[in-house]
């Protein structure tokens, strides 16, 4: 049975998503036409910008990304508490880099505030709590990545529209095992797609960005019809701290992941399949992890497992949660990640 959002996007059962969101129309919009023999992989660079815009207002924060042909991943932290620790002014500064607002907000955000007598006041600071709820909220997130990204492409197409096939789907992590599972499953996605030979060359994903060798630039409104206002800034990756000092970080050591991703997209490539090392990588022994079972469901991550990703102990307690008697991928998971 379909779950309501506020169901498959809960905080109560983790901070931590994995996203999708697919194009519709034809099969390559962000990438090469081959009916036209156009190319728009400058939209891939829309979107890797655009998700990193939203991340630097939103307190949302981003584990890794992968822009492909025709869709892209994204796994993200929730940090719900950030957003109740800003003022009433921060929250208003951040959503009216986004939306305009109504004159209420812009005069309290302007030298007319003086003149605001109490009751316009509360009744900002009343807008601002509905603000405060959105920018921690997922679904807000991806709304304000693909409508922007919507009235892009279709300006640059002279056409009216829909540009994404729906509502973005989104998968729950339960765990560190399935943040790691996620995470490696997105970082590899070029690779897998063929469209990379190493997560070097892997364009507009997290793993390239964090090893240096992303393009200079993600050149974003030179090709846009009627482009809009300058570029935001923009906020970095979340970062690896294997310490459990930081908690606002990815709960692994960086070379231990990377050494993961070497492995793992080794083991999957085309003209190397079967050259597997000897050993599996550290950070798997480390959380119990199975290293066959990870190389084969790394492949098959959105089609084995449902909107809950996770240990089986985790998906059972979750279907307690949300009263529903099976999760699909708890028959992977036993594999996985143990019994």
């Amino acid at each position: 049975m379909t779950q309501p959002r506020s169901a498959l996007v809960s905080l109560g059962d983790t901070a931590w998503y994995h996203c999708v969101s697919r194009c519709v129309r034809r099969a390559f919009l962000c990438g090469e036409d081959r009916l036209t023999g156009k190319n728009f992989d400058h939209r891939r660079g829309w979107i890797a910008a655009r998700i990193k815009e939203l991340a630097a207002i939103f307190a949302i924060d981003i584990a890794a990304y992968a822009v492909m042909s025709n869709h892209y991943h994204v796994v993200a932290h929730i940090d719900r508490a950030r957003a109740l620790g800003w003022s009433v002014d921060e929250v208003l500064t951040r959503w009216t880099q986004l939306f305009t607002g109504p004159l209420l907000v812009r005069r309290y955000l302007s030298p007319a505030r003086a003149a605001m007598d109490k009751a316009e006041i509360a009744k900002v600071e009343e807008i601002a709590a509905l603000y405060r709820a959105r920018l921690h909220d997922l679904s807000w997130f991806m709304r304000g990545l693909n409508e922007s990204l919507a009235r892009q492409a279709n300006a640059e197409d002279g056409c009216t529209g829909r540009f994404w096939e729906g509502r973005f789907k989104s998968q729950a992590l339960l765990d560190e095992q399935a943040l790691l599972a996620a995470m490696a499953y997105v970082d590899l996605n070029p690779v897998r797609a063929r469209m990379a030979e190493t997560p070097e060359t892997s364009d507009y994903t997290s793993i390239q960005e964090r090893l240096g060798a992303a393009p200079a630039a993600c050149a974003s409104v030179d090709k846009v019809v009627d482009a809009p206002e300058p570029p935001l800034p923009q906020a970095p990756l979340m970062p690896f701290d294997a310490t459990g000092r930081t908690a606002w970080a990815i709960p692994f050591a960086f070379e231990d992941y990377l050494e993961l991703i070497d492995w793992t997209g080794r083991a999957q490539h085309p003209k190397k399949k079967g050259s597997i090392a000897a050993h599996q990588p550290k950070i798997l022994e480390h959380i119990g992890v199975d290293g066959t079972a990870f190389i084969d469901f790394s492949t098959r991550f959105l089609k084995e497992f449902g909107s809950a990703v996770g240990a089986p102990a985790a998906l059972i307690d979750l279907c307690a949660r949300r009263q529903i008697k099976y999760l699909r991928g708890i028959h992977t998971a036993r594999k996985m990640f143990g019994s």
